[in-house]
């Protein structure tokens, strides 16, 4: 492998751990609003390729959209306790 190839893979692993890290001391609802923008991102993404639109625009959109479901359904499940 070439330098910067191995550079950026040390890079990325770096990263995930760091970010791994950070979410370690969460709450219900910050664990909601995670996992929700992390889906909606990935389904905004898949969505807009497959439509031939604006990749960056549809994970950004969909990420948000996926915070504010993870945000409601964390309301919802308190609310039924």
């Amino acid at each position: 492998m070439s330098m910067p190839v191995k550079f950026l893979q040390r890079t990325v692993l770096i990263a995930g751990l760091l970010a791994m890290t950070g979410c370690a001391d969460l709450d219900s609802q910050q664990q909601r609003m995670v996992t929700g923008g992390a889906a909606g991102t990935v389904v905004g993404a898949v969505a807009t390729v497959m439509t031939g639109g604006c990749v960056a625009c549809g994970a950004a959109i969909g990420g948000a959209v996926g915070v504010a479901g993870g945000y409601v359904m964390d309301k919802i499940d308190q609310g039924s306790k």
